[in-house]
Order: C-alpha cells, then structure tokens, then sequence
C-alpha cells in the first residue's frame, strides 16, 4: 500500500443531500410566468426538438383526468409545420 496517503484536509462532499431548502427551490422553480414557460415549449419545438405539453382532456369522461400530458407532435400538426406552431392538428 506505498503511494499516497489521504488528508484529512480535501473533503468531498458524497452529494446525497440538497443544500438549499426546498422551500427555496420550489420557489424558484414557481416564479416562471406561463407565458415565459410556454415561450420555451415554442422555441424547443422550432428547433426541431418535440418537448411535452400539459393540455386539457378532450375525453371529458375521464373525471380523474382534467389534464392529460402530450407530445408537441401529436398537438400540433406534426414535423412538417414546424414554422406554423399556433395552428393545431385539429384544424
């Protein structure tokens, strides 16, 4: 066992636990305005990523799912309307 000896001296944190509460960081994250996080969906899909989206359900059947998560590509109308983001599939 030659070779280097450890110090005491250079601690490593193993990173198991935040250091910043969760309060905080949950304030943070809830400080984006709605348009601001929609803004981002809209640039990642023109840039040709297909990022997920929270709509409502159309199946209104479903009362225990009032928002259902999509991909862009199935909302919009798919991979080749890429520059006409705010006309949906439906239309």
């Amino acid at each position: 066992m030659a070779g280097k000896k450890s110090s005491g001296k250079h601690y490593v944190s193993k990173g198991e636990r935040p250091s910043v509460k969760r309060s905080t960081i949950n304030a943070v994250r809830n400080s984006h305005s709605e348009f601001r996080k929609l803004g981002n969906i809209i640039k990642a899909y023109t840039k040709g990523q297909n990022p997920w989206i929270t709509v409502p359900n159309p199946n209104t059947m479903e009362r225990n799912k009032k928002f259902i998560r999509v991909r862009t590509n199935d909302w919009f109308c798919g991979n080749d309307n890429r520059d006409n983001v705010y006309k949906m599939a439906g239309s």
